[in-house]
């Protein structure tokens, strides 16, 4: 495809130069009104060139890694995205506690169904912009004076108030994610969705799925939150019916692709007053644990992670990115640590859009000899414990008995280390513990 127009919006503050995302009504730390204002944006543009091989990993068998068996590179032409514009200045925002107890409170939105909003930086019970029906108007958090309005902002200041998904906490039997928007980004584009149920001869299944907006796409977060549901809606289902774990995560993509295809459909009508917007994109990663199986899939640079719970046994990475950096390293152009210190390392070769390449899922199955936990994450989080052997140390060592305080320790080791992008992360215990049993 050829290269995407930049969007035409404003990419800092008129009045204090902070920076702003392409929706923005109003600058979310001086108030000003931004439709008084238009200018160019010099946003990093979507580059997408013609369709050469990307390199990808076998299919393994029963009991193994990821194999080596990897096609031709492509060639320097090769398609890509860029999904990381430049970095903006650091939001005044605070690490939350990793031992810290979640909000209670009731959001109408979430990062996957059933979550429950936390109390991470920015989140304040009963105020944010989307309350449940039937509460009292909300206050901004901001001037503590004025209503927000349906947009998300305040009427007598213009502040943007705080949005339920900046931080999410769930838990799902044996199985947590957490969600947090980070230091530097105005909003998560981040979702997650856990899920379990039981095949049809009575074994238990768990079931998480993590993905990542593109930022450089129009509504990433969109894109992110209906990939992630509708890929924990069809695994649940096609484990249910008998469905081969494998290819239940086969068909959960596709339907995850569609479900972001069809955003591209919704906003056809906007695309033709506003044609610098692209189409919704996100990556994708998932984990399936039923009874000695292990199943990953995914499209994309989101991860997944194997962490036995004897760290004297090696850790492994279960998936290959789907990106410039993994391109380069197997074609034997770079080293590792080269590639992904390279500015281009984070541009995607595939992807869940509209606008991407002709799909290509990836599964892998595994049967673990051992305990463990699967990790899976966006690059959030993988920034900051890159390696396998870096993951294992920073993952707490009774992570399997407390999924919940683990990811809530490794989003804030990401917090920690600068926190430059959302962070996701869902912990698996395998094998799955006996029912009834869950964090402590």
């Amino acid at each position: 495809m050829s290269q995407m127009p930049q969007q035409a919006a404003l990419s800092n503050c008129p009045s204090c130069a902070e920076p702003l995302e392409s929706d923005d009504r109003f600058c979310g730390a001086c108030g000003y009104d931004l439709s008084t204002a238009a200018a160019p944006s010099p946003d990093t543009p979507t580059l997408t060139m013609g369709r050469g091989a990307v390199p990808r990993p076998a299919a393994p068998a029963e009991g193994g890694a990821p194999g080596d068996d990897r096609r031709q590179p492509a060639p320097p032409s090769a398609g890509v995205r860029f999904d990381r514009p430049a970095e903006p200045e650091e939001y005044p925002l605070q690490a939350p506690d990793p031992d810290r107890t979640p909000d209670p409170r009731h959001g109408t939105e979430s990062a996957a169904p059933d979550a429950v909003p936390g109390t991470g930086h920015g989140a304040v019970p009963g105020t944010g912009p989307e309350a449940a029906p039937g509460t009292a108007a909300a206050v901004c958090v901001a001037c503590r004076a004025g209503r927000v309005d349906s947009d998300g902002y305040c009427e007598n200041c213009g502040h943007a108030q705080p949005r339920e998904r900046d931080h999410m906490e769930q838990e799902s039997g044996p199985v947590a994610a957490v969600s947090d928007r980070g230091l530097r980004h105005h909003r998560n584009e981040d979702a997650f969705a856990l899920g379990r149920t039981a095949l049809p001869d009575g074994t238990a299944a768990s079931v998480a799925i993590v993905c990542d907006g593109v930022s450089s796409a129009t509504r990433p977060d969109e894109a992110s939150l209906a990939a992630s549901r509708t890929a924990n809606e069809s695994l649940l289902t096609s484990l249910a019916r008998g469905a081969h774990p494998q290819q239940a995560m086969h068909e959960a993509i596709v339907a995850a692709a569609r479900s972001v295809d069809a955003l591209a459909d919704e906003g056809a009508g906007a695309r033709e007053h506003a044609p610098h917007q692209n189409a919704p994109a996100c990556t994708l990663v998932g984990a399936v644990v039923t009874g000695e199986l292990l199943v990953v899939g995914w499209v994309g640079d989101s991860r997944a992670y194997w962490v036995p719970v004897d760290r004297a046994a090696p850790a492994a990475r279960l998936t290959e990115d789907d990106s410039w950096a993994a391109q380069m390293v197997a074609a034997g152009l770079m080293s590792e640590a080269e590639a992904y210190a390279d500015e281009r390392a984070h541009a995607i070769t595939g992807w869940l859009g509209a606008d991407a390449y002709e799909l290509e899922p990836h599964t892998a199955s595994f049967k673990p000899d051992r305990p463990g936990v699967v990790v899976v994450c966006t690059d959030g989080l993988w920034n900051y414990a890159e390696s396998a052997e870096e993951m294992a140390q920073v993952l707490p060592l009774d992570a399997a008995a407390r999924p919940l305080h683990s990811a809530r320790v490794l989003v804030g080791h990401a917090l920690d280390g600068g926190g430059h992008d959302n962070v996701t992360v869902a912990l698996v215990p395998f094998p799955l513990p006996p029912q009834g049993a869950g964090s402590a």
